[in-house]
């Protein structure tokens, strides 16, 4: 079955003095500001695109990564993922470093790594972003 969430942003000025708010609206967990200084310069309190991608690409990548290995016959314990998200004004999304650490007992080393790049070439969310050119994995059994 199918699933459509959905999220809404009010934006009002122009691109560098404006400011916006996006709302989570499927889940109705929050509304969270957004600007072109929290995009370009320091948060203050403020989201950016590049952020919500991240928390989307890191969860994502977490329950395939997860998904993948249980499908193998492993019980993962714990999967930790960050994702770095880097945004050059002028050229966009540069690249994503994925940064993952899980703990799954029996699973050797290089079936590690190979599930690792599997889950980051399947996961929904790589698939979504993949005009981006440098998506990077740093992965690490423990």
């Amino acid at each position: 079955m199918a699933t459509t969430r959905t999220a809404k942003t009010h934006w009002e000025g122009n691109l560098m003095e404006g400011k916006g708010q996006v709302a989570l609206d499927s889940s109705k967990i929050g509304t969270y500001d957004v600007s072109w200084p929290a995009r370009t310069e320091e948060p203050g309190g403020k989201t950016s695109p590049e952020e919500l991608i991240a928390a989307a690409h890191s969860s994502c990548y977490s329950m395939a990564f997860s998904h993948g290995l249980a499908g193998q016959g492993y019980t993962v314990e714990t999967v930790d993922t960050q994702a770095d998200v880097t945004f050059q004004p002028g050229e966009g999304i540069t690249g994503i470093v994925l940064t993952v650490k899980a703990r799954v007992p029996g699973l050797s080393e290089a079936d590690f790594q190979a599930a690792a790049e599997d889950a980051k070439k399947n996961c929904p969310v790589s698939q979504a972003l993949a005009a981006v050119k440098n998506i990077a994995l740093n992965a690490t059994l423990i």
